[in-house]
């Protein structure tokens, strides 16, 4: 039976504790947590946890199997790091860290160590990214040719990182888990609306030399919440509306092609609108989807979805995004 710390007790913490309880062949048994609070509030909830406000103390407990971080991100290297060089299994909560250098380190450290190092990008366990993986795998909607993600919502304002930062991880996941094919380069506006320098409002565009391209509005000012996600390909289009409670998956076949008419010099467009298919998906709680493949890597040596290099892919396109912001728009070429 592994045993499993928690560091970091914040919004997500009872449902992964629950997830990782509920999975197979392990069990939570430590919690750190600075809050004295949260301590108390988590001990009500499972009285068997043993607290600390220690991470320190977790991590250098060699009764523990593996760690999972759920902390701000600017946190995330030092405690990972420590982890790692004290032989645990190591699950971040995304972003997995702040720059790709120490991305790259953590990846490092864990091939040296033999641990399974992943990040929680929780959507790529979700049955609806599952469906849509298995669509495009299929060629049920040809090659892609664009990538639309919204995600937008009133809050919660981060104290250390843009809205970037914190709403776009979860479609940059995703649409790196569809694309394979490295982005050529980025490009990002944002602003503040607040006294800090934190952008509150991002526009972020990634280019493909194939001439796929990818959109993200992010927005912690909006007075609706949307997670909206739009897929174009060449033969059929998907739409995916994570707030719609039951049909999320919507393809359509609907597209166009084109035709040049060499004497009158114009290009012609016949539009095709057909039927729309609402998949069945698996409801099935991605957290859990997550903690099982988590403790597969760790026990069977399985390679987990989301792994490090997932991780390390989605915080470069970040890296890139606040460069870009930093000089006004300007095209970062990865």
């Amino acid at each position: 039976m592994l045993k499993i710390a928690i560091i970091g007790f914040g919004y997500w913490g009872p449902n992964i504790v629950r997830n990782f309880n509920n999975t197979k062949n392990c069990q939570v048994t430590h919690l750190a947590d600075l809050r004295e609070d949260v301590l108390k509030s988590a001990q009500r909830l499972y009285p068997a946890l043993q607290v600390t406000r220690s991470a320190d103390e977790v991590i250098n407990n060699s009764e523990i199997d593996a760690v999972v971080i759920v902390t701000p991100v600017y946190s995330h290297f030092e405690l990972a790091k420590n982890a790692l060089q004290n032989d645990k299994h190591v699950l971040i909560e995304k972003p997995m860290t702040h720059t790709s250098a120490s991305a790259k380190e953590l990846i490092e450290i864990s091939m040296i160590r033999k641990k399974v190092l992943m990040v929680d990008h929780t959507f790529l366990y979700n049955g609806a990214v599952k469906k849509i993986k298995e669509i495009v795998d299929k060629g049920t909607i040809g090659k892609i040719n664009y990538f639309d993600s919204t995600r937008i919502n009133l809050g919660l304002f981060q104290p250390d990182i843009n809205v970037l930062w914190d709403l776009a991880p979860h479609d940059i996941s995703i649409l790196t888990h569809l694309v394979k094919e490295t982005p050529f380069s980025i490009q990002a506006v944002g602003v503040s609306h607040t006294h800090s320098s934190i952008e509150n409002i991002a526009y972020m565009t990634v280019n493909y030399q194939s001439g796929i391209i990818a959109h993200f509005n992010c927005s912690w000012s909006s007075p609706v919440k949307i997670r909206y996600l739009l897929i174009g390909g060449d033969k059929k289009m998907v739409v995916y509306n994570d707030v719609e409670p039951t049909e999320k998956v919507k393809i359509y076949d609907s597209g166009y092609s084109l035709k040049t008419d060499e004497e009158k010099r114009k290009i012609l467009v016949d539009y095709r609108t057909g039927d729309i298919y609402t998949p069945k998906i698996d409801m099935k709680e991605a957290l859990g989807g997550m903690a099982e493949d988590f403790i597969s890597a760790i026990l069977n040596g399985t390679q987990p979805l989301a792994d490090y290099n997932s991780g390390l892919e989605v915080v470069k396109i970040l890296e890139a995004a606040q460069y870009s912001i930093k000089n006004k728009g300007k095209e970062t070429i990865l």
